[in-house]
């Protein structure tokens, strides 16, 4: 894919609204509630311009039209959203109760699906308004609402991950030894947004013993010759999520180093093989750790394999032991395994993966050696 992909238009995210309304139905839920956040803006295409304590909730049911209810200062921002052609904004002053607004939307004994960013602050509002109703947060009860992608999502996919290589490629061009993790870790930001990104997500720069920290923030420890180095990064291009995970070394590895980044390079090619339509997400999970524990390592494989990603970097599916949701073509996950040793190293390797119709498509391809640099 290249250039500036074609917008969503109304109609895309009313086919959105709709399978919430009927996935909700489904689950036997008397609806669905959003409020700001990245399932607001996938369904509607309006991100509100601040975090306000102001009341902003899309409300969706089977049988009856989107509404949006929104403060009246942003109803005309809302008003010129992508997806509002395809909903009835309905918009409340500052002085009236916005729970009393919105209570009539919904079914005073309905059970409904609430975003999970929704404020407990408005949650509770309407709790008092419709003592009858109760709630369940979307990732439990819509768990995979946004899970399945269409070919104008896994576009951007591709060309987040696309940009994600880009930018690995060129890191390997840097210094490593003698530089600070924070300064290697801006050197990734900054090449994931000259490649397209406008959002940087986070930027892992775990060199020697912090690489032994899966989540490791950059700091200010000088990375060395003969340190490991965990890089992973991404963010989002054209709204949707990039997140890769290389391991390379300052000079040539030792014998262990180059031993573990072989079982961990081995165990992610056994979960990618393991991506098919019907498998279950603990599948790939489990391709993945019974290489690495049956190379001795199994306590040092400290995390899931693999997260969903979309309009955010983490998102379900979850690639977990005890998670049996099937795979299905178009879902789209990480696939990282790793292997941590504390205060010595760690090793990960991580690509973007989309089910196909008979197997599964990696968003990233480049090499999964152990690189060595500078």
């Amino acid at each position: 894919m290249t250039g500036t992909p074609a917008t969503f238009t109304a109609d895309d995210h009313r086919a959105r609204m709709e399978r919430a309304a009927r996935a909700a139905d489904e689950a036997g839920l008397a609806g669905v509630l959003v409020a700001p956040g990245p399932d607001l803006v996938w369904l509607t295409g309006y991100a509100p311009p601040a975090a306000t304590e102001r009341l902003t909730l899309l409300v969706l049911a089977a049988g009856q039209d989107p509404v949006l209810v929104v403060p009246t200062l942003e109803a005309p921002d809302a008003g010129k959203a992508v997806g509002a052609p395809a909903l009835k904004l309905r918009d409340w002053t500052d002085g009236r109760d916005p729970y009393a607004v919105t209570a009539p939307l919904l079914d005073a004994s309905g059970r409904y699906g609430v975003s999970d960013n929704a404020w407990a602050l408005h949650l509770l509002g309407l709790q008092k308004e419709l003592p009858g109703t109760s709630y369940v947060s979307l990732s439990e009860g819509l768990p995979m609402l946004r899970a399945v992608k269409d070919g104008a999502e896994l576009d951007r996919l591709a060309a987040a991950g696309a940009a994600a290589d880009a930018t690995y490629e060129e890191i390997l061009k840097v210094a490593f030894a003698g530089r600070r993790e924070s300064d290697v870790a801006g050197d990734l930001a900054e090449l994931l947004r000259h490649f397209g990104h406008e959002q940087v997500d986070f930027t892992v720069v775990g060199s020697g013993p912090n690489g032994a920290s899966p989540h490791h923030e950059a700091g200010s420890r000088v990375i060395e010759h003969g340190d490991t180095v965990v890089l992973d990064f991404g963010g989002l291009k054209h709204g949707y999520g990039s997140d890769t995970s290389r391991t390379v070394h300052v000079g040539e590895p030792g014998a262990e180093e180059q031993r573990v980044h072989d079982i961990v390079r081995a165990a992610q090619q056994a979960a990618f093989e393991a991506v098919r339509p019907g498998a279950l997400c603990q599948d790939v999970d489990r391709a993945a750790r019974a290489l690495i524990t049956e190379a001795g390592y199994g306590d040092r494989f400290i995390h899931r394999t693999g997260h969903g990603i979309g309009v955010t970097t983490h998102e379900p599916p979850y690639m977990i032991e005890g998670e049996e949701q099937p795979l299905v073509p178009g879902m789209c996950f990480s696939v990282e395994p790793g292997i941590y040793l504390p205060g010595r190293f760690g090793v990960r390797i991580e690509d973007i993966v989309t089910v196909t119709e008979d197997g599964g498509r990696r968003l990233n391809d480049t090499s999964r050696e152990m690189a060595v640099v500078n």
